[in-house]
């Protein structure tokens, strides 16, 4: 029991934990607001164009039974906002690290051939004479 008490209290004190709770108390706050975005502003625009509100849009089948499809309509509207917006997120990301990553491994990369004055042959960086024109090279 206390390996498993050890190794759970490794695991919380990593930070991947935190990182992930932040991530969904942030994401929760970030899907109300797309869903206010769709039900206050996008869904009264498109009313417009249909002369009545989106979210409503229904279809009654038998008496009381009905078929609220703009409403699972705006549930697929919000869903597709979110993942485009976390699509430009990761997008975003992926570029920044690629730069990052990129200009670590320029920098990381020491030269280890130079070009011999005298033949123009390229040659190890430490030679003290050219293996092609036997000239002698500075250092």
């Amino acid at each position: 029991m206390k390996k498993i008490l050890d190794e759970f209290k490794e695991f919380i004190s990593r930070g991947n934990v935190l990182d992930m709770a932040v991530g969904i108390i942030i994401g929760g706050a970030f899907t109300n607001v797309v869903s206010s975005l769709v039900k206050d502003i996008i869904n009264p625009f498109l009313g417009l164009f249909g002369g009545m509100n989106f979210d409503r849009l229904s279809w009654n089948i038998v008496g009381d039974v009905t078929l609220n499809y703009g409403s699972f309509l705006t549930t697929i509207l919000n869903f597709l906002i979110m993942a485009f917006v976390v699509f430009l997120i990761v997008k975003v990301m992926n570029t920044v690290s690629d730069r990052f990553a990129r200009k670590k491994e320029e920098e990381d990369v020491a030269p280890t051939t130079k070009i011999c004055p005298f033949c123009k042959s390229e040659i190890d960086i430490d030679a003290s004479r050219c293996p092609h024109c036997t000239s002698e090279l500075e250092k």
